[in-house]
Formats: C-alpha cells, structure tokens, sequence
C-alpha cells in the first residue's frame, strides 16, 4: 500500500518532468534550424512573414505594420475568385450587420432637407417609437453635438445616431417650431428583407425579398401564413435584384415548395467533401401554383431557389438570366479584428448544374459581363443568349432542357425596359430632389391620406394630380415638365404616387402601386 501511495505521488511528477524536457528540446531543434518564434512554430518559413518583419525592423521609415498587412491580403485576395474578399476591420461590422438582419440603433430613417435632419419614418415599438418621436420631426443635436452642419454627409450622420445596445442618444429635436430634448435608449433594430407581401389579385399573393438573412426565413414564413390566411392559392415570389445571402435560409425555403426528401442543393470542393441538403418536413406550400421572378442581379442564394425548383419543375422561372454566382464563401476572423470571406466550395442543383460563371479571364471581365449582356443585346432579347453548349445541357422530368455553368435561365424572358421614357423619368428622380417634395407634400396632407386605410384602398383611389402640380410648382422652372409626352408623365406620376405610399405603408405600398405597371408582372399573372 505504501508503494501504491509513493507512486501515486512521483509519477504525475515524473511525466510533467518528461514533459518539459521534450518540449525545451523540441525548442532547441526548432531554434536550431533558425526558427525563434517559438514552440509551436513550423519549420517552413514564411516569406510574407519574414518580408513584414524585416520591414518593420529595418526599414528607414515608420510604417503601418497592420495596414501593410490587410494591403498584402487584399492583393492575394485579388489572386483568387471574384467573390473571395478580406474585409479590414472598419468595413467588419457594416458587412456582418448586413446579413444579419438587424443593427443597434434608435429604429428610425431620416432624410436631409435644406441642411435639416427630418425624420421620414419611425420603426414601430422600435427605441424612437417607445421615446415618442414622430415623422416631420427634425434632428440638430446628438449629445450636444450639432447636426446642421453642411459638412455632414448621412454616413456622418449616422454614426452619431447609431451605437451600443443600452446606451443613450440625447436628440435635440425641433416638432413644430418647439425645441424639445428626447433620450433615446438604443436597442436592436430589426431589418426585414421582406420588401412586400400583399395579394396582388384575390387567390394570388405576391412576396418580394431583398437578401437572404438570418432571418429571412422566419419573415418568409410569417408572409407565408398571413397571405394563406387571405386565401392565396398561387404565389409570385419576386427576387429581382436580390444578391444573396446565406444559403442555408435559401434551402429552408425550398423545403417549404418541394415534398418528400428531394435533393435540393448539394456542395462540393477540392477540401470540402460534398455534402446534400435535402427536404426534411412538410412544406408549407407543396401544390399551389408558383411563379418565381429572377433577372440579372438575383444571385447565389436566389439562385440556389431558382434552381432547386426549376430542376423539379416546380415553378416557373420568368425574367431574365441570373448572375451566375455559384460559390460558397465562409467567413473567418483574423487576429486584428478584420476578416476573409473565402470560397470553401461551389454548389450545384438538384440535375448537378454548376451555375457559376467562368471567371477564367479576371474579375473586371468578370464583373463586365453585366453590361456585356446589354450590349449584345442579351437583356433585350431571349434569342440574343448564345452561351448555350451541349456538354452542359440538363432534361427534367417534365421534359425542359436546362444549362449550367451560366446562371439560371428563365421558362419565359421578359426584356430590361430600356425605353426613352424610362430612362428620363429615373435622369429626372435622380436630378431634381423629387424626394424631398413627396415628403413636403405627405407632411402637409396627412390628414387627407388618413382616409385610406390599406395600400390597396389607396392604390385604386388616390389621385395624384395634386402631388403632380406641387412638383410642378416647386421645380419653378428648372424643368421644363411639358416636354413630357402622355406616357412620360403616365410614368412619373406613377412613381410619385409609390414613393408617396412608402411613407405610410413602407416599400408594401410602393411595390402595390408599382407593380401594376411592371411588365414581367404582367407576365406572371398570366402564367398563373
């Protein structure tokens, strides 16, 4: 027993002794084959290491260390595919906050008129609403620093609204030519990617999304089940324009179109094993009819969805061809706070598509591409496509050919609207400060536009003529507005009328008005 008791004491002795000694040697050998960076080090060198360190030693002048860094990363970055990026620390936090669905703020938006913060809209139950701020009230003050002056571009502006959760924003405010002081405690603030969700006819609903966040999916399915509710028995799902996000609420999505255990998307790459994301439950929405609306800039996650479901034949694609973004980034922090997002793997559809476009020739002709299409005359006619070849063609079960390698292409083409019309109508909105005159006009006539109750009431009743001459009148000449042709002012009243409904019913107003003139719209509606 006594022997048992000395062992049980000299022996953890003995092998932490052991120990050290391996590691103090494996030291010396590593410092031998000149190596002093310590236990851990590889005996490999690092020549970008070693370049950065003996700039730092020797060089004649101080420099930035880590600034030279993050440029070394970037530029290997540039080696790479076009969507691998190193993101420096100050560009981190704005990247992460755009995917993740929500920022810390006070839960408003705000316009700059005549030098002048003026609130446009207030976020429901958000901290601003809970401080009692109002639409029409005006900003000069953040904790005693002012706000009017002109140096201050919005992205100012913001940081001094913005901040930590649980801290406070002492807003001086002006409301009806009273000067009034309101503490805004900030809070997390929600950012729905859901632009719209309303029936655009009486069974068919129509949702519009604009990214895939972490939350997409959730606000997804809460349209979903208020639209149902309405009795929706199609729906036209709108992802024009969105650029894609987290592929995972993508494939979530898809479950809820797909039954049975379908394959929905599958990755795969030279250090990542392929891997299949499949249907796991009963989908929301298995049988009713469904129109899916894509055009140049739907990509990635977007079209993940688009695929799946035109692979299974499941919906109709309409618009125009995709991005053709096939790659999986993943994120990883660096020690200084900045980040790569770096392409892990490529996925493919159900029928094994690679939607990714080639990028063999660099990333400006990469990027270039875009407006190679509308050169060519791609985004004006179906018959203009001409990258369509054998090895990549693909049959469904419902007998559709498809093709990889180019982004997603759609069942029926609807051309980019390049008219003389609409080219002046946006050169006007983006010239003049049409903005700032629709809000003029909204705070001076909200008691008139309380009669309409919905969007759609609004939609069919509201006559815009009055907000057509006080644009007229406020432009005092600088535009000649009877230069218009019938259908030009057609057009812009028609914006004028969508832009005046998001101040009270947020982009599910505009897009209600909006898409009574839109085309590929049109063109679902038929399809449905």
């Amino acid at each position: 027993m006594m022997v048992n008791k000395k062992l049980q004491v000299w022996l953890p002795l003995l092998f932490s002794l052991v120990l050290i000694i391996g590691m103090l040697l494996g030291y010396k050998l590593n410092d031998k084959g000149g190596n002093k960076n310590g236990f851990f080090a590889s005996n490999s060198s690092n020549s970008l290491q070693e370049a950065l360190d003996l700039i730092k030693l020797r060089y004649v002048d101080s420099v930035n260390i880590g600034e030279l860094e993050g440029k070394a990363i970037q530029e290997i970055m540039t080696e790479l595919d076009p969507h691998s990026v190193y993101l420096p620390p100050v560009k981190v936090q704005s990247a992460n906050e755009d995917l993740a669905g929500n920022f810390e703020g006070i839960g408003l938006e705000f316009n700059v008129f005549s030098d002048t913060v003026n609130i446009v809209y207030v976020i429901p139950n958000g901290p601003s609403d809970k401080a009692g701020l109002l639409i029409g009230d005006k900003i000069v003050a953040v904790n005693k620093v002012s706000l009017t002056q002109k140096t201050f571009d919005t992205d100012s502006i913001k940081k001094y609204i913005r901040g930590d959760r649980g801290s406070t924003a002492d807003l001086q405010i002006i409301r009806e030519s009273k000067q009034l002081l309101v503490s805004v405690t900030r809070g997390n603030i929600p950012v729905s990617s859901v632009d719209a969700a309303y029936m655009i006819e009486k069974t068919t609903g129509y949702i519009k999304l604009n990214k895939f966040t972490e939350n997409s999916y959730e606000e997804f399915m809460q349209a979903m089940e208020n639209l149902q509710k309405q009795g929706m028995q199609s729906l036209i799902y709108d992802l024009r324009g969105n650029g894609g996000g987290f592929m995972n609420e993508a494939v979530d999505m898809a479950d809820e179109f797909l039954d049975g255990d379908k394959l929905i998307v599958y990755t795969a790459g030279v250090n990542n094993k392929k891997r299949e994301y499949r249907c796991k439950r009963p989908g929301l929405f298995e049988k009713g009819k469904l129109v899916l609306l894509v055009d140049e800039l739907s990509a990635s996650a977007s079209e993940v969805l688009a695929g799946a479901l035109q692979d299974w034949c499941r919906a109709t694609i309409i618009g125009r061809r995709t991005f053709g973004k096939g790659l999986v980034q993943e994120q990883y922090p660096l020690s200084d706070g900045s980040a790569i997002r770096l392409t892990v793997a490529r996925y493919y559809s159900p029928l094994g598509r690679s939607i990714q476009r080639s990028y063999e020739n660099g990333k400006k002709v990469y990027m270039d591409e875009l407006w190679e299409r509308f050169n060519s005359g791609e985004l004006l006619s179906a018959d203009s496509i001409r990258l369509h070849t054998d090895d990549k063609r693909f049959m469904t079960s419902c007998k559709d050919t498809l093709y990889g390698g180019e982004g997603i292409t759609p069942n029926f083409f609807v051309p980019l609207d390049t008219s003389f019309s609409q080219r002046k109508i946006v050169r006007l909105l983006t010239e003049t400060n049409i903005s700032n005159i629709i809000y003029l006009y909204y705070m001076e006539n909200k008691q008139q536009l309380a009669q309409y109750k919905t969007a759609h009431d609004y939609e069919q009743s509201f006559d815009a003529t009055g907000l057509w001459n006080k644009l007229v009148k406020t432009a005092n000449g600088s535009y000649d507005f009877s230069k218009l042709s019938a259908q030009e002012k057609n057009l812009l009243q028609q914006r004028l009328k969508a832009q005046l409904a998001r101040y009270k019913w947020r982009n599910d107003g505009f897009y209600q008005v909006m898409n009574n003139e839109d085309a590929v719209i049109r063109k679902a509606l038929e399809k449905i």
